[in-house]
C-alpha cells in the first residue's frame, strides 16, 4: 500500500459532530507530519481549503465525516488509488460504516497500512442530443432518468449492447452498482446485492406493465436509454446529487466505469452486520 503523506478531509456542513471531530483529526495528523486539505463546502478552516476535485487528486486518503450523500460527493471524483475512509455521523450509512466512536482508532490503523480496501464497481454515462455529445458523468451509486416536474409516466426504450429490450412506459429507470443496490434502486423493488460484486442493475421505477421486472446485468454490458420524441420533461440524476434535463430523442448510455472506488472496510462488522443493523432484519 501507498504511503500515505497528504490527508484530505470531507466534512459535512452545518454537522457540530462532524466539526468537532475533524479538528481532532487534524491535531493527530500534524503531530504525525502529515500534510491536512480541507473541503472548500466544509466550513472549516485551519488547514490548506480546496475545492473536491483538487482535494481528489492530490490526497493519499480522504476521510469522510458525514453521512453516504457526503461520501458519494467526493467518490465520483477519487481515482481507485485513493482509498476513502467513511465515517457515519448522518442517518443510514451503508457506504459510511464506520462510527463515530471508532474514527481515531481506525484512523490510526488505516495510517499504519492496517487495513483492507473494498473496490467498488462505478458506472460511466453520457448524454446525447441530436448525435452531439452534452456531458460525461461518473456515478458510484446509481444513473437514473425519471420524470420531470409533473407527476406522470415517461415513455423511452432500453437497449443493452445495442439489442432490444424492451419500451417502458413508466416513472422511470435505475441503472445501478451494486453499491446501490442498497439506494434508490432498493425502494424501487431491485435486488440488494454484495457491494463487490460485478453486476450491473436496472430496475423500472413505477412501471404501468406490472410484469416489467428489474434485471441483472453483466459488468461489461452497455445499457442505451432513448427517451421517446414526443417525451420533453424528463431528468437525468447521477448518484441523486447532480441532474440534467433531457429532451425528447436524448439518449442516455451507462457502462462500467474505467475505474473503481476504494473504500476502507470495517474490521468490526460484515456486510451482513451492516444489512441487519441498517434495514431492522430480525428485530421483533
Amino acid at each position: 500500500m501507498a504511503r500515505i503523506r497528504t490527508v484530505g478531509l470531507v466534512v459535512k456542513r452545518d454537522r457540530p459532530r462532524a466539526a468537532r471531530l475533524a479538528r481532532r483529526m487534524i491535531v493527530r495528523l500534524r503531530r504525525r507530519g502529515l500534510k491536512v486539505l480541507l473541503d472548500a463546502e466544509g466550513g472549516l478552516d485551519g488547514a490548506p481549503v480546496l475545492d473536491k476535485d483538487r482535494l481528489a487528486r492530490e490526497a493519499d486518503l480522504i476521510v469522510v465525516l458525514g453521512g453516504d450523500g457526503t461520501l458519494l460527493s467526493i467518490a465520483r471524483r477519487a481515482g481507485a488509488r485513493v482509498p476513502i475512509l467513511g465515517v457515519n455521523l448522518g442517518e443510514l450509512g451503508f457506504l459510511t460504516e464506520v462510527v463515530e466512536a471508532e474514527a481515531m482508532p481506525m484512523l490510526a490503523r488505516v495510517l499504519a497500512g492496517r487495513y483492507e480496501l473494498d473496490r467498488r464497481l462505478t458506472l460511466a454515462a453520457t448524454l446525447e442530443r441530436s448525435a452531439r455529445r452534452l456531458g460525461a458523468f461518473r456515478a458510484l451509486n446509481d444513473v437514473v432518468v425519471t420524470n420531470g416536474a409533473h407527476a406522470r409516466i415517461i415513455e423511452f426504450t432500453v437497449a443493452v449492447d445495442g439489442l432490444p429490450l424492451t419500451t417502458y412506459r413508466a416513472d422511470g429507470i435505475i441503472v445501478a452498482t451494486p453499491t446501490g443496490s442498497t439506494g434508490y434502486s432498493l425502494s424501487a423493488g431491485g435486488p440488494i446485492v454484495e457491494p463487490t460484486a460485478e453486476v450491473l442493475l436496472l430496475s423500472p421505477i413505477s412501471p404501468h406493465t406490472l410484469t416489467n421486472r428489474p434485471v441483472v446485468l453483466r459488468p461489461r454490458a452497455l445499457v442505451t436509454i432513448t427517451i421517446a420524441r414526443r417525451e420533453h420533461d424528463a431528468m437525468l440524476t447521477i448518484d441523486g446529487q447532480e441532474a440534467r434535463r433531457l429532451a425528447g430523442g436524448d439518449v442516455v448510455t451507462v457502462r462500467r466505469g474505467r475505474s473503481p472506488v476504494s473504500l476502507v472496510r470495517s474490521p468490526d462488522r460484515t456486510y451482513y452486520d451492516v444489512l441487519r443493523s441498517k434495514l431492522g432484519w430480525g428485530g421483533r
